[in-house]
């Protein structure tokens, strides 16, 4: 989707270019100089438009990069869980075991040795 600036800025630019152009024909340095000045405020709002479409075409993207990592990352966990399950299932002794010592590490790390 083009800004509207763009197209605003490029019209206004055109017209000052003519005007200019006229002006310089004529000799009227009256009219030369305010064409000139207008075809300067078209270049800069349509700069300014692209900007904005940039800043717009950057943020979209970043919003799909995230939905992406957000995608592979709940799959990455549903994954996971499943595999961790499967290996308590298996294993349930070894399991209670090792939950048992990352529980007595966590309290360590909290409360210290005193």
């Amino acid at each position: 989707m083009v800004d509207t600036d763009r197209i605003t800025g490029a019209a206004r630019e055109l017209g000052g270019k003519v005007q200019g152009a006229v002006g310089d024909l004529v000799g009227s340095h009256r009219d030369s100089a305010e064409g000139r000045f207008r075809e300067a405020q078209g270049q800069a709002e349509n700069l300014y438009g692209q900007a904005k479409d940039a800043v717009r075409h950057v943020a979209q993207e970043a919003a799909d990069y995230a939905e992406d990592a957000y995608a592979q990352g709940s799959g990455a966990l549903r994954h996971g869980r499943r595999e961790v399950g499967a290996q308590v299932a298996e294993y349930p002794v070894a399991a209670l075991l090792i939950a048992g010592l990352v529980g007595y590490g966590l309290a360590l790390l909290v409360h210290g040795r005193r």
